[in-house]
């Protein structure tokens, strides 16, 4: 691919392995590969949506790492939990099909408040934290919800998927403060079906965009999301692990600050 050089792949490489790290501990990683794509990406029309749709090819393979790495916390949890697998990949299906068959334009316009939307999650994260994880000391504790609160659980799912699938900044913020009302666990539990979810919500929009590049409605930059999927699986499996050491507090600070900061930029453009 023209101007895709050797120090163009390096450093995408590196952002993609911080990127799937950052997946792994909270969510956001989205905010660091999808400007950077959007930098290396030849000018055209469509460039958002196809750093877009390589942004979510290229990290799914993290998705799928930290899943598995994160499986000894999904150990014990409720049957009933398996409900929100279907409003996760329903709901991105429908959010990918919005950006194949809207306009270019409807994309990029939204770019700046999609941003600065992932990024006000960031910064608000301890305080959603705060109003609805809550922590049994065992899942014992975590008795079913009733009918009306696990309905509305798969309702807020679907709708967070219907936002993974079109952009996916901060879903993994938005599915933490959704999955802890429902007493599944302290957070490192509620982060394993959490990257479940994702690795279900990206995988599932990654189909789409695959298929819509086969039949010519988007492109992907396959030689980036090549790189990306490599650099991710690697990421991915290493921030789950690190993830039981580091602090999502000072993550959450970095990416919230970018992403406050590539708000700002897109606005001005």
């Amino acid at each position: 691919m023209t101007g895709f050089f050797i120090l163009d792949a390096c450093g995408l490489a590196a952002v993609t392995f911080l990127a799937a790290v950052v997946n792994s501990v909270a969510g956001g990683g989205t905010l660091l590969t999808f400007p950077v794509l959007g930098g290396l990406l030849p000018v055209s029309a469509d460039r958002l949506v196809v750093a877009n749709a390589t942004s979510t090819i290229g990290l799914w393979p993290g998705a799928i790492t930290a899943a598995w790495a994160y499986r000894p916390e999904r150990q014990g949890q409720p049957p009933w939990s398996l409900w929100l697998l279907g409003p996760s990949v329903v709901g991105a299906v429908l959010g990918s099909l919005l950006v194949l068959v809207l306009p270019p334009a409807v994309f990029s316009s939204a770019v700046p408040w999609l941003v600065l939307t992932a990024a006000v999650l960031f910064a608000a994260q301890p305080a959603l934290g705060r109003l609805f994880v809550r922590s049994p000391s065992t899942l014992a504790d975590a008795a079913t919800p009733g009918a009306a609160k696990l309905a509305a659980a798969c309702v807020a799912q679907f709708l967070v998927a219907i936002y993974g699938g079109y952009f996916g900044a901060g879903i993994g913020i938005l599915m933490l403060a959704s999955l802890g009302s429902l007493g599944l666990g302290d957070f490192h539990r509620l982060n394993g079906v959490k990257n479940v979810l994702g690795m279900l919500v990206n995988g599932a929009a990654a189909c789409l965009f695959a298929a819509g590049s086969l039949v010519g409605t988007h492109a992907v930059s396959w030689p980036h999301a090549g790189v990306m999927a490599v650099s991710a699986a690697a990421g991915g499996w290493w921030g789950a692990h690190a993830a039981r050491r580091l602090a999502p507090r000072l993550v959450r600070r970095i990416v919230a600050v970018l992403g406050f900061a590539l708000a700002a930029y897109y606005f001005a453009v």
